[in-house]
């Protein structure tokens, strides 16, 4: 079932070498240069160097999927084949970018090739591709409930050739880069129709549009997420030409539901990736510290923690595996509920495995010293983003009961 191709194999091949050379030598290096920067939100010298060496070896734009292989150079990836290559960008938590594989571009990406006009894929996509700029998904407000996409306040209204957006948003991930140009916003353009599924436009704002305000920026568990970032941003009477609405007037939630569903796989992919190398680390770190007169490793405790964290391991890379085996032989929209299962498992099975390989490290795991902390921050709020669990548990359950009972 889980036959990767010669194509990916050799990709994931060539990956592992750039790795090799230039990711992890380099880590000390992004994190110095980091510490240092006057604004934590511009494009880092070391990033934009490696985008330049991964970009000359061919691995770029790795993402994009078969459908769309005229914008690959590699004629497009299944969902099988780019999860090992997203497996090893996740080891390190900032490498995708170097790759022009990170989020939220990619899930922006896929939205301009499967819905803008030719005249908005020549202004957003063509320089998204070429990793010339970035790109925010504004959806989350922070005076509604999200978790329900239909909850959604931002008022989007027709004034004559322009739309006109007012509203409020946070934890727009991306927003406080300084080389982010575009913005995709969802808002409602008719609150009033009976059905909410309709109510809801996206819409594209060029971030120099007057009347945004990009409040402050926002951290998860301290973590800041520079220089990509999540922020909070304020939209008032901003003006966008009629011809900047996606696909069409209602058709906002259909968007995010197409949107969210890889962007949901590409996380979990990328995981796996940081729950392996935690792993790793942990083997190491038991193998050459002592206590009681014996190395960590020969403590019994300690064997039950690493056959758990490899066992884990090895079930969610299968669910992975399955889900993208399901998306690449039926669809998305046949697979929502492998999908759902995999987005509410791996986030908190990997953020359990990691927080067992932290606390092999003693109090060295919650630094900064090693990768696993900044690692559980991302699997933690991998638990929120694109929809909290509880609600694709909801809908999960809702369509397992209804399949089991449908005969009675």
């Amino acid at each position: 079932m889980f036959n990767i191709s010669a194509k990916s194999s050799e990709l994931t091949k060539r990956l592992e070498q750039f790795m090799a050379e230039h990711i992890y030598p380099n880590e000390p290096s992004h994190a110095q240069q980091l510490s240092e920067a006057v604004n934590r939100f511009v494009p880092l010298p070391l990033t934009e160097t490696l985008k330049a060496e991964a970009r000359k070896q061919g691995l770029w734009n790795l993402f994009v999927p078969e459908e769309h292989k005229e914008y690959s150079l590699h004629g497009g990836l299944s969902f099988s084949d780019y999860a090992p290559l997203a497996e090893l960008m996740g080891r390190v938590l900032w490498s995708a970018e170097v790759f022009n594989c990170s989020a939220p571009d990619t899930g922006n990406m896929e939205v301009f090739m499967n819905f803008a006009t030719p005249e908005q894929k020549a202004q957003w996509l063509e320089p998204l591709l070429a990793g010339e700029i970035r790109s925010s998904y504004a959806m989350t407000e922070p005076q509604v409930a999200s978790s329900d996409a239909t909850n959604i306040e931002m008022d989007i209204r027709r004034d004559g050739g322009s739309w006109v957006l007012n509203g409020h948003k946070w934890f727009i991930t991306g927003a406080m880069n300084e080389r982010t140009k575009i913005f995709i916003v969802m808002g409602k353009t008719d609150a009033k129709n009976a059905d909410r599924h309709k109510q809801q436009s996206q819409v594209l704002v060029p971030t120099d549009t007057p009347g945004i305000t990009l409040v402050r920026p926002l951290t998860t568990l301290g973590y800041d997420d520079a220089p990509v970032g999540h922020a909070e941003v304020i939209f008032e009477n901003v003006r966008v030409p009629l011809e900047n609405m996606l696909l069409g007037e209602g058709r906002g939630f259909e968007i995010a539901q197409s949107r969210l569903a890889p962007g949901r796989m590409h996380h979990c992919m990328r995981l796996i990736g940081s729950a392996q190398r935690s792993l790793e680390l942990a083997c190491a770190r038991v193998n050459s510290r002592s206590t009681f007169g014996k190395p960590l490793s020969k403590h019994q405790s300690v064997r039950e923690d690493i056959a758990r964290c490899f066992s884990e391991i090895e079930m969610a890379r299968l669910l992975v595996l399955k889900t993208c085996f399901s998306i690449d032989t039926h669809g998305v929209m046949q697979s929502v509920d492998m999908i759902a299962a995999t987005k509410t498992t791996i986030p908190l099975l990997v953020q359990n495995v990691i927080d067992r390989c932290m606390q092999m490290h003693g109090a060295g795991g919650l630094s900064a010293d090693y990768f696993m902390a900044e690692a559980f921050n991302y699997a933690r709020w991998c638990r929120q983003a694109d929809g909290p669990d509880q609600v694709h548990q909801m809908a999960l359950g809702k369509m397992v009961i209804n399949r089991y009972t449908a005969a009675e």
